[in-house]
Order: C-alpha cells, then structure tokens, then sequence
C-alpha cells in the first residue's frame, strides 16, 4: 500500500478510535483544516506527556 494512503488510514484510525471522532466529520473537513486539527492534536498530546513525566518526577 502506498505510504500517504497508509498514513491517511492510520490517522483516521486513530482519530476514531482513540479520539472518539466520527468518520464522516473527517471525511467532511478540508485537508487544511485536518492538518490544523492534527497538529494541534501532536501539540496537545506532547504537552499532556511532559505533564504526566513531570507529575511522576515529582511524586517518585
């Protein structure tokens, strides 16, 4: 399978099962606005990580 089409079914893969959104809501949004979305998805996962590490440093 082609890279780009693997990517696109693993993201929205990810972004129905693990991000509860629905099929027909990515499908409907522009590929600009689903790359704003994703990012700013990235952004808020990572800061949700160093979160956590900090909270664990702090507790341990």
């Amino acid at each position: 399978m082609h890279t780009s089409l693997m990517n696109y079914y693993q993201t929205n893969f990810a972004l129905i099962h693990h991000h509860k959104w629905q099929i027909d809501h990515i499908e409907n949004l522009m590929p600009w606005e689903k790359d704003i979305y994703i990012s700013m998805l990235v952004d808020f996962l990572q800061e949700e990580e160093k979160r956590m590490k900090e909270k664990q440093r702090s507790q341990g």
